[in-house]
């Protein structure tokens, strides 16, 4: 009898490792996190768009890249918006949110940074 207990024990500390790594938690990915994330993304890609064509073309923009420039500020903002509202909710993985906010963040000073170049 005490053969078998000891063996039970000896089973359940080698398998006491495995039940650490998984966590059961009521937490989720916010559906704002995800958009601001997605609103980050499009943003900084087009930015980067915009400006490639326009060196391309010799340092001229297109009305449709001054467009798309713009869109992607009004996306960056919003998603920021997005981002900071789902970072306050309670019971969330805090990766969209976070993602979201410093991708929109990078969006938003990288245009503050083509319009003070364009000032100068």
């Amino acid at each position: 009898m005490k053969k078998l207990n000891l063996k039970k024990i000896k089973i359940l500390n080698k398998l006491s490792h495995f039940r650490e790594k998984y966590v059961f938690t009521d937490n989720r990915h916010p559906e704002k996190g995800i958009m601001s994330t997605i609103l980050g993304l499009l943003s900084d890609v087009s930015l980067v768009a915009v400006v490639l064509f326009s060196y391309r073309n010799g340092g001229q923009a297109f009305m449709r890249y001054a467009a798309a420039a713009f869109v992607a500020a009004i996306f960056s903002c919003l998603g920021l918006a997005l981002g900071i509202m789902s970072r306050m909710e309670k019971d969330i993985f805090k990766l969209f949110p976070n993602l979201g906010i410093i991708l929109n963040l990078i969006a938003v000073l990288f245009i503050i940074f083509i319009l003070v170049l364009g000032f100068m």
